[in-house]
Protein backbone atom coordinates (compact mmCIF):
# COMPACT_ATOMS: atom_id res chain seq x y z
CA UNK A 1 0.00 0.00 0.00
CA UNK A 2 1.20 3.09 -0.78
CA UNK A 3 1.83 6.09 1.74
CA UNK A 4 1.07 9.95 2.19
CA UNK A 5 2.39 11.45 5.35
CA UNK A 6 2.35 14.55 7.03
CA UNK A 7 4.85 14.89 9.62
CA UNK A 8 5.11 17.71 12.46
CA UNK A 9 1.82 19.41 12.12
CA UNK A 10 1.53 21.95 14.69
CA UNK A 11 -2.02 22.84 16.75
CA UNK A 12 -2.78 24.87 19.60
CA UNK A 13 -5.68 23.45 21.13
CA UNK A 14 -7.07 22.97 24.31
CA UNK A 15 -6.95 18.72 25.88
CA UNK A 16 -6.29 17.47 28.61
CA UNK A 17 -7.42 16.68 32.13
CA UNK A 18 -7.00 19.14 34.30
CA UNK A 19 -9.51 22.66 33.75
CA UNK A 20 -6.42 24.68 32.68
CA UNK A 21 -5.04 22.57 30.25
CA UNK A 22 -8.23 23.38 28.42
CA UNK A 23 -9.11 26.89 29.23
CA UNK A 24 -5.18 27.95 28.41
CA UNK A 25 -4.45 25.39 25.55
CA UNK A 26 -1.36 24.02 24.89
CA UNK A 27 0.31 23.02 21.14
CA UNK A 28 0.09 19.88 19.90
CA UNK A 29 2.01 18.21 16.84
CA UNK A 30 0.52 15.22 14.65
CA UNK A 31 1.91 12.76 12.28
CA UNK A 32 -0.01 10.79 9.93
CA UNK A 33 0.79 8.16 7.33
CA UNK A 34 -1.48 7.30 5.27
CA UNK A 35 -2.46 4.43 3.29
CA UNK A 36 -4.05 4.38 -0.55
CA UNK A 37 -3.16 3.27 -3.75
CA UNK A 38 -1.27 6.28 -5.71
CA UNK A 39 -0.94 4.70 -8.91
CA UNK A 40 -3.55 5.85 -11.07
CA UNK A 41 -3.12 9.45 -9.90
CA UNK A 42 0.76 9.47 -10.41
CA UNK A 43 0.30 7.91 -13.49
CA UNK A 44 -2.36 10.49 -14.88
CA UNK A 45 -1.09 13.26 -13.24
CA UNK A 46 -4.60 13.79 -11.74
CA UNK A 47 -5.39 14.99 -7.94
CA UNK A 48 -8.70 13.64 -8.06
CA UNK A 49 -7.76 9.89 -8.39
CA UNK A 50 -5.62 11.18 -4.97
CA UNK A 51 -5.86 12.19 -1.41
CA UNK A 52 -5.40 16.06 -0.91
CA UNK A 53 -3.26 16.07 1.75
CA UNK A 54 -3.72 19.93 2.27
CA UNK A 55 -6.93 18.97 2.99
CA UNK A 56 -6.28 16.07 5.41
CA UNK A 57 -4.84 18.60 7.29
CA UNK A 58 -6.71 21.23 7.12
CA UNK A 59 -9.35 18.98 9.05
CA UNK A 60 -6.90 17.36 11.60
CA UNK A 61 -6.08 20.99 12.41
CA UNK A 62 -9.55 22.35 12.67
CA UNK A 63 -11.26 18.96 14.25
CA UNK A 64 -8.72 19.49 16.88
CA UNK A 65 -8.65 23.14 17.86
CA UNK A 66 -12.66 23.39 17.74
CA UNK A 67 -13.40 20.40 19.71
CA UNK A 68 -12.08 19.56 23.43
CA UNK A 69 -11.21 15.80 24.90
CA UNK A 70 -9.83 15.06 28.16
CA UNK A 71 -7.25 11.98 26.77
CA UNK A 72 -5.08 12.40 23.52
CA UNK A 73 -6.18 8.69 23.52
CA UNK A 74 -9.40 10.18 22.43
CA UNK A 75 -8.41 13.17 20.46
CA UNK A 76 -6.24 10.43 18.38
CA UNK A 77 -9.65 8.06 17.92
CA UNK A 78 -11.84 10.55 16.87
CA UNK A 79 -9.51 12.58 14.58
CA UNK A 80 -8.54 8.86 12.84
CA UNK A 81 -12.19 8.52 12.39
CA UNK A 82 -12.93 11.90 11.20
CA UNK A 83 -10.32 11.46 8.43
CA UNK A 84 -11.24 8.22 7.36
CA UNK A 85 -14.97 9.11 7.04
CA UNK A 86 -14.48 12.18 4.54
CA UNK A 87 -11.87 10.72 2.58
CA UNK A 88 -13.00 7.51 1.18
CA UNK A 89 -9.59 6.52 -1.00
CA UNK A 90 -7.62 6.32 2.66
CA UNK A 91 -7.55 2.45 3.19
CA UNK A 92 -5.59 3.23 6.68
CA UNK A 93 -4.11 5.43 8.51
CA UNK A 94 -0.95 5.84 11.44
CA UNK A 95 -2.18 9.01 13.84
CA UNK A 96 0.36 10.07 16.10
CA UNK A 97 -0.66 13.17 18.63
CA UNK A 98 2.26 14.69 20.69
CA UNK A 99 2.22 16.57 23.75
CA UNK A 100 5.25 18.31 24.83
CA UNK A 101 4.02 20.21 27.23
CA UNK A 102 2.09 17.85 29.49
CA UNK A 103 1.79 18.42 32.99
CA UNK A 104 4.50 15.71 34.31
CA UNK A 105 6.57 17.62 35.99
CA UNK A 106 9.94 15.82 35.45
CA UNK A 107 11.83 16.96 32.48
CA UNK A 108 11.28 15.40 29.59
CA UNK A 109 10.63 16.05 25.67
CA UNK A 110 7.20 14.88 24.87
CA UNK A 111 4.78 12.38 25.19
CA UNK A 112 2.41 10.81 22.31
CA UNK A 113 -0.32 8.54 21.68
CA UNK A 114 -0.10 6.59 18.19
CA UNK A 115 -2.64 4.40 16.46
CA UNK A 116 -3.53 2.50 13.70
CA UNK A 117 -7.40 2.58 12.21
CA UNK A 118 -8.43 1.35 8.97
CA UNK A 119 -11.40 0.21 6.90
CA UNK A 120 -11.97 -4.33 7.34
CA UNK A 121 -13.07 -6.59 5.38
CA UNK A 122 -15.93 -8.28 6.69
CA UNK A 123 -18.34 -11.36 5.45
CA UNK A 124 -21.63 -11.84 6.76
CA UNK A 125 -24.33 -14.42 6.84
CA UNK A 126 -27.97 -13.05 6.93
CA UNK A 127 -30.56 -15.07 7.31
CA UNK A 128 -34.49 -15.25 8.35
CA UNK A 129 -37.45 -18.02 8.72
CA UNK A 130 -40.38 -15.90 10.13
CA UNK A 131 -42.91 -13.55 9.35
CA UNK A 132 -41.85 -11.64 5.95
CA UNK A 133 -38.48 -13.02 5.47
CA UNK A 134 -37.96 -11.13 2.76
CA UNK A 135 -38.59 -7.57 4.30
CA UNK A 136 -36.50 -8.69 7.58
CA UNK A 137 -33.40 -9.32 5.53
CA UNK A 138 -34.13 -6.30 3.09
CA UNK A 139 -34.49 -3.89 6.09
CA UNK A 140 -30.88 -5.15 7.89
CA UNK A 141 -29.48 -4.72 4.73
CA UNK A 142 -30.61 -1.33 4.35
CA UNK A 143 -29.71 -0.53 7.85
CA UNK A 144 -25.89 -1.94 7.50
CA UNK A 145 -25.44 0.60 4.08
CA UNK A 146 -27.35 3.53 6.22
CA UNK A 147 -24.35 2.95 9.30
CA UNK A 148 -21.06 5.72 8.25
CA UNK A 149 -18.99 3.11 10.18
CA UNK A 150 -20.13 0.21 7.16
CA UNK A 151 -19.32 0.92 3.30
CA UNK A 152 -19.16 -1.34 0.08
CA UNK A 153 -22.26 -3.14 1.15
CA UNK A 154 -22.40 -6.29 -1.18
CA UNK A 155 -24.91 -9.04 -1.22
CA UNK A 156 -25.35 -12.46 -2.45
CA UNK A 157 -28.26 -13.87 -4.03
CA UNK A 158 -31.09 -15.29 -1.35
CA UNK A 159 -31.71 -18.87 -1.22
CA UNK A 160 -34.33 -20.83 0.15
CA UNK A 161 -32.84 -23.51 2.74
CA UNK A 162 -33.63 -25.96 4.78
CA UNK A 163 -33.73 -25.92 8.83
CA UNK A 164 -30.74 -26.38 10.56
CA UNK A 165 -29.69 -28.28 14.07
CA UNK A 166 -33.11 -30.73 14.51
CA UNK A 167 -35.73 -28.35 15.07
CA UNK A 168 -38.70 -28.70 13.09
CA UNK A 169 -39.90 -24.95 11.71
CA UNK A 170 -39.96 -23.34 8.53
CA UNK A 171 -37.67 -22.93 5.58
CA UNK A 172 -34.81 -20.28 5.91
CA UNK A 173 -34.19 -17.13 3.47
CA UNK A 174 -30.53 -17.19 3.94
CA UNK A 175 -27.68 -15.47 2.12
CA UNK A 176 -24.18 -13.57 2.56
CA UNK A 177 -22.83 -10.15 2.65
CA UNK A 178 -19.80 -8.53 2.20
CA UNK A 179 -18.48 -5.10 3.88
CA UNK A 180 -15.75 -2.68 4.57
CA UNK A 181 -16.23 -1.62 8.59
CA UNK A 182 -14.28 0.47 10.62
CA UNK A 183 -16.05 -1.20 13.65
CA UNK A 184 -13.62 -4.00 15.88
CA UNK A 185 -14.81 -7.23 15.71
CA UNK A 186 -16.77 -6.92 19.03
CA UNK A 187 -18.02 -3.49 18.05
CA UNK A 188 -19.26 -5.41 15.11
CA UNK A 189 -21.32 -7.90 16.93
CA UNK A 190 -22.75 -5.42 18.90
CA UNK A 191 -24.37 -3.81 16.31
CA UNK A 192 -25.76 -7.08 14.26
CA UNK A 193 -27.20 -7.99 17.68
CA UNK A 194 -28.81 -4.60 17.79
CA UNK A 195 -30.31 -4.44 14.13
CA UNK A 196 -31.78 -8.42 15.26
CA UNK A 197 -33.37 -6.82 18.53
CA UNK A 198 -34.70 -4.28 16.20
CA UNK A 199 -36.33 -6.78 14.26
CA UNK A 200 -37.74 -8.31 16.83
CA UNK A 201 -35.53 -11.49 17.39
CA UNK A 202 -35.92 -13.60 20.40
CA UNK A 203 -33.27 -16.57 21.86
CA UNK A 204 -35.66 -18.89 23.48
CA UNK A 205 -34.41 -22.26 21.06
CA UNK A 206 -30.95 -23.04 20.38
CA UNK A 207 -31.18 -23.42 16.59
CA UNK A 208 -34.88 -22.34 16.85
CA UNK A 209 -36.65 -19.81 13.97
CA UNK A 210 -35.66 -16.43 14.23
CA UNK A 211 -36.99 -13.39 12.36
CA UNK A 212 -33.44 -12.26 12.04
CA UNK A 213 -29.73 -13.79 12.08
CA UNK A 214 -26.97 -12.10 11.59
CA UNK A 215 -23.61 -13.99 11.75
CA UNK A 216 -19.88 -12.41 11.33
CA UNK A 217 -18.37 -15.60 9.10
CA UNK A 218 -15.00 -13.62 8.49
CA UNK A 219 -13.65 -10.68 9.68
CA UNK A 220 -10.40 -10.05 7.67
CA UNK A 221 -7.78 -12.57 9.42
CA UNK A 222 -9.27 -12.27 12.54
CA UNK A 223 -9.77 -15.26 14.67
CA UNK A 224 -11.24 -15.22 18.09
CA UNK A 225 -13.11 -18.35 20.27
CA UNK A 226 -14.22 -16.92 23.16
CA UNK A 227 -18.22 -17.32 25.05
CA UNK A 228 -18.72 -13.98 23.46
CA UNK A 229 -17.48 -14.28 19.75
CA UNK A 230 -16.36 -16.95 17.60
CA UNK A 231 -14.74 -16.01 14.61
CA UNK A 232 -14.18 -17.67 11.68
CA UNK A 233 -18.14 -18.67 12.38
CA UNK A 234 -17.76 -22.54 13.57
CA UNK A 235 -19.10 -25.00 11.14
CA UNK A 236 -19.33 -23.06 8.55
CA UNK A 237 -17.26 -25.64 6.30
CA UNK A 238 -20.59 -28.42 6.46
CA UNK A 239 -23.19 -25.71 6.37
CA UNK A 240 -24.63 -24.93 2.52
CA UNK A 241 -27.09 -22.43 3.64
CA UNK A 242 -23.42 -20.65 4.35
CA UNK A 243 -21.34 -22.08 1.68
CA UNK A 244 -23.17 -21.19 -0.99
CA UNK A 245 -23.81 -17.40 -0.89
CA UNK A 246 -20.24 -17.26 0.09
CA UNK A 247 -18.77 -19.07 -2.72
CA UNK A 248 -20.97 -16.58 -4.68
CA UNK A 249 -19.16 -13.72 -3.00
CA UNK A 250 -15.91 -14.38 -2.54
CA UNK A 251 -14.41 -18.13 -3.48
CA UNK A 252 -11.18 -17.22 -3.16
CA UNK A 253 -11.15 -15.61 0.30
CA UNK A 254 -9.16 -18.04 2.44
CA UNK A 255 -9.93 -19.24 5.59
CA UNK A 256 -7.41 -18.51 8.56
CA UNK A 257 -7.73 -21.67 10.13
CA UNK A 258 -8.06 -23.91 7.64
CA UNK A 259 -6.10 -22.57 5.08
CA UNK A 260 -8.50 -23.40 2.46
CA UNK A 261 -10.65 -20.81 -0.16
CA UNK A 262 -14.36 -21.04 0.40
CA UNK A 263 -14.51 -22.75 -3.20
CA UNK A 264 -12.10 -25.35 -2.16
CA UNK A 265 -14.71 -26.07 0.96
CA UNK A 266 -17.79 -25.49 -1.42
CA UNK A 267 -16.54 -28.28 -3.60
CA UNK A 268 -15.71 -30.53 -0.74
CA UNK A 269 -18.86 -30.11 0.82
CA UNK A 270 -20.43 -31.22 -2.53
CA UNK A 271 -18.80 -33.95 -2.79
CA UNK A 272 -19.37 -34.95 0.64
CA UNK A 273 -23.44 -34.94 0.14
CA UNK A 274 -22.75 -37.04 -3.52
CA UNK A 275 -21.06 -39.53 -0.69
CA UNK A 276 -23.88 -39.84 1.30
Amino acid sequence: MDEIRIEGLEIYAGHGVFEEENRNGQPFFVNAVLYTDLRSAGLNDDLTMSTHYGEVSQLIYRFLRDNTFRLIETAAEKTAEKVLLAFPLIQALDLEISKPRAPIGLPFSSVSVKITRGWKKAYLGIGSNMGDKKRYVEEAVLKLKKNPRIRKVRTSDFIITEPYGGVEQDVFLNGAIEIETLYTPPELLGFLQLLEQEAGRERKIHWGPRTLDLDILFYDDFISDTKELTVPHPDMQNRDFVLIPLNELCPYYEHPIFHKSVRQMFEERKEQEESE
